[in-house]
């Protein structure tokens, strides 16, 4: 006797198809099967026991002991529709698991020991009585408390536990804090962790050893079949938005398993994105644990480490203690521009301006990674001199190292800290009191806790609120309060924003709340925006440039018929040329998530790729 089912292939763009087998097969086992074409095997998950077709059906090959649970299968059919994706691709963000691991039957009950103040414990019961909650709580009021209480009462009501970080807030401090706690309950998991030990974690979460994972966006598919509990901590920033299809909000994508699987959700923030505090009932709580006193000032001029600044710097470093600098662009120079023509060094693959790095004696191009030679005229003219243009963080390293010779000064970039060993080595020196000024692109505004800051620098903010995006405003405020909150956690503290826009950034860090910002926001986007409104951005892409074009033309005529949703734009990416392909986009808008929807599954096309809720 034969059984007919419908798989869905991994990672494979294609729709399900149908295959055979002499054996009765478990939904959402992981079996292996061939395809036209292709020498080794594909690995696919049984989703769906179907009558025999009318057409002759290929036999599965290995039918392995792997599983993806129902509610695995459940969640990646919703992120397949909603995301635009094949099911296949949706289900390959789940890690499979093995049944055949017993679980544990252990009495394990923590105590934290920790003491709630009252505004923690008010923030603590109102998360407990809404099963979603925002808590919306300035830097330093203690959010990671009130995480670890609530985490510890559902490890002692014998359920599992996700606390979700930008990967890079998932520090050797927060691992030491959990882990002193939770002890050998907790498993820390990202992308720089090796392969081995992911094996080890998942055997433990399966067998019950392992009951919290604190981890970045892939921890919210890994087999947890208890989960009471999701935590999605920093939940404003954008690295929660995959930029791989399915292009998911993990944000999201944990509220849709809050409310699908009966689990509690908790969001927090100090500086919560709009989407969420418009949705999401929440507790605003503003109390630092510590006393703390913040003065900021401004800088208007326009040279990279003003007197003022170098100033300021010295006087702080000479108290002992610590000064951290941004700066939104990594290398030593964001563009090289000839003097006589104006052209700027482009990568010969994208359209984009080639970035400095003095240290490797090269321009390299910061989406494709393609590396040249530093030209000694304009590649344009042949004659002009080319000068630099908009600092980076190497460039402000080298710049201080040669105003504090006897000074330790450490960048804190992508291009630095490539490692886990590192990012651990850099922050242990910091926290050492080993180097006085860190010099750093985003990765230094993630919830970072040293006490003995008591100077913030940021440059280059206004780069950020001149963004070509209706989020410009909302990530350069959110972003300052956030390098802001580095500076003085303990005692006094002090911050200097380099800026010809002091009047707006003063407006709200001197007069108001960010909740206010937020109120006075929601209004500027209604009629506009999210969250009144739903957008999505389609890309095409492709080497023939003709080609993507007389695509790209096509499907805006076909779209702009359409009286249901709104073609907003319809032009070139902003980044016409990317790894040798050229793009276009076309960006939609809409009040029905229905129509919109089921016009982006509309769209077949290879040259294509979708953004459903697109933060551009």
């Amino acid at each position: 006797m034969s059984f007919y089912y419908e798989l869905a292939l991994l990672k494979s763009p294609l729709d399900n198809l149908t295959y055979c087998s002499d054996e009765k097969i478990e939904i959402g086992t992981l079996v292996e099967v061939s395809l036209q074409r292709r020498k080794v095997l594909s690995k696919a998950v049984v989703v769906k026991e179907v009558e025999k077709p009318t057409f002759k059906c290929t036999t599965i090959q290995t039918i392995t002991n792997l599983f993806y649970s129902i509610d695995m299968i459940k969640i990646a059919t919703f992120t397949s529709m909603y995301y635009v994706s094949s099911l296949g691709e949706a289900i390959s963000l789940f890690i499979p698991f093995d049944k055949s691991v017993i679980k544990n039957k252990d009495e394990y009950k923590v105590e934290s020991n920790i003491l709630l103040s009252k505004e923690q414990e008010e923030a603590y019961n109102f998360c407990m009585e809404h099963k979603q909650a925002l808590l919306f709580a300035n830097t330093g009021a203690g959010k990671t408390e009130i995480y670890i209480k609530t985490i510890e009462k559902y490890l002692n009501d014998d359920k599992q536990a996700i606390l979700l970080m930008p990967e890079i807030s998932l520090t050797p401090q927060m691992q030491n804090r959990l882990e002193k706690v939770f002890k050998e309950k907790v498993a820390i998991w990202h992308s720089k962790i090796t392969k081995k030990r992911k094996e080890e974690i998942i055997k433990k979460v399966l067998s019950g050893e392992i009951k919290l994972l604190a981890g970045a966006r892939s921890a919210l598919f890994l087999p947890l079949d208890n989960l009471g509990l999701i935590i999605v901590d920093e939940e404003h920033d954008e690295s929660y938005k995959s930029d791989s299809k399915p292009r998911y909000n993990t944000k999201d994508l944990a509220l849709y398993i809050s409310k699908t699987l009966d689990i509690q959700a908790i969001l927090g923030s100090a500086t919560p994105s709009l989407n969420t505090y418009h949705k999401i009932p929440f507790y605003r709580l503003s109390k630092t644990y510590f006393d703390t006193k913040k003065s900021i000032n401004y800088d208007d001029s326009t040279s990279n480490l003003s007197p003022k600044i170098v100033n300021r710097i010295k006087t702080i470093i000479e108290q002992k203690h610590q000064v951290i600098i941004f700066l939104p662009t990594r290398a030593n120079y964001k563009y090289q521009v000839c003097t006589s023509c104006g052209s700027s060094v482009e990568c010969p693959f994208c359209s984009v301006s080639m970035s400095l790095h003095k240290n490797s004696l090269a321009l390299k191009c910061h989406y494709c990674g393609y590396t040249q030679q530093i030209p000694k005229t304009c590649p344009s003219c042949k004659t002009g001199v080319l000068h630099n243009l908009r600092v980076g963080t190497a460039q402000i390293e080298e710049e201080l190292n040669l105003i504090f010779p006897d000074k330790t000064i450490k960048r804190f970039d992508r291009d630095e800290v490539k490692t886990d060993t590192q990012l651990r080595k850099v922050l242990e020196e910091f926290n050492n009191n080993k180097i006085d000024i860190l010099v750093g692109t985003q990765m230094l505004s993630k919830g970072h806790d040293y006490h003995n800051v008591k100077l913030a620098v940021v440059l280059g903010i206004d780069s950020i609120l001149k963004m070509n995006s209706y989020k410009a405003r909302e990530r350069a405020l959110s972003l300052l309060i956030q390098i802001s909150g580095r500076s003085g956690r303990k005692g006094e503290g002090e911050v200097i924003i380099q800026t010809q826009n002091r009047d707006f950034f003063d407006f709200y860090l001197g007069n108001k709340d960010y909740k206010e910002f937020l109120d006075e926001e929601l209004t500027f986007r209604e009629d506009l925006y999210p969250p009144y409104y739903k957008l999505a951005k389609i890309i095409f892409a492709h080497t023939n440039g003709l080609k993507v074009k007389d695509e790209f033309d096509r499907y805006t005529n076909i779209l702009k018929s359409n009286e249901k949703i709104e073609v907003v734009g319809a032009n070139q990416s902003p980044i016409f040329k990317l790894s040798n392909k050229y793009r276009y986009e076309i960006l939609l808008r809409s009040k029905n998530i229905k129509a919109l929807i089921e016009v982006l599954h509309s769209i077949k096309s290879p040259m294509v790729s979708i953004d459903m809720d697109t933060i551009y």
